[in-house]
């Protein structure tokens, strides 16, 4: 058995309004145990048979184009990446007052990037500070034009991305994480 976390990007923008008990219907009709959603219905935090990423992601994305008629972009990681993740401390020697820190999760790791980091994104207060695999690590400064390097790396990357508060993947990992 493994526990996974699912990181939906948008399921609650465009008009578009999808509650917590929905997704954690369509997560447990597809045999997934535990579901639970966390501070935002695009968290969800389960356990399956399974322990293949690619698998999860494939019944997801087929279950929510059926029960919600859209899109929805799926990102799967383990708790057990999410660890190692929190472990490579990727915001050390970046801490100001005033940042935020966020992870951007990639639907695939790209080969090469096309910018050298760090990296401010154009009209933006934010910049890019690392990479890793199929993980973006940024500090951000306010909010607003830029305050996500969503539409940054999707169009630079092309690939379709979720970005997530650092300090919201640490506590889906304190809370959830227990067993890993």
């Amino acid at each position: 058995m493994s526990r996974f976390v699912v990181f939906l990007r948008g399921i609650n923008v465009g008009g578009h309004t999808v509650t917590k008990d929905v997704l954690q219907e369509a997560f447990t009709s597809l045999g997934f145990r535990d579901v639970s959603t966390f501070k935002q219905s695009g968290n969800i935090i389960f356990n399956a048979d399974t322990s293949n990423p690619e698998a999860v992601k494939t019944q997801i994305e087929s279950k929510l184009r059926k029960t919600l008629t859209f899109h929805v972009a799926v990102f799967v990681r383990t708790i057990t990446q999410l660890k190692k993740l929190i472990a490579l401390d990727p915001f050390k020697g970046h801490e100001e007052k005033d940042a935020d820190f966020q992870v951007t999760f990639l639907e695939s790791a790209p080969t090469q990037l096309p910018f050298v980091l760090p990296v401010r994104i154009p009209k933006s207060t934010a910049d890019i500070i690392s990479a890793l695999g199929t993980e973006v690590f940024s500090v951000t400064r306010g909010h607003g034009d830029g305050g996500t390097p969503n539409p940054f790396l999707e169009s630079k990357l092309k690939v379709k991305a979720t970005t997530r508060n650092w300090n919201v993947v640490r506590e889906i990992v304190e809370r959830f994480g227990e067993n890993e």
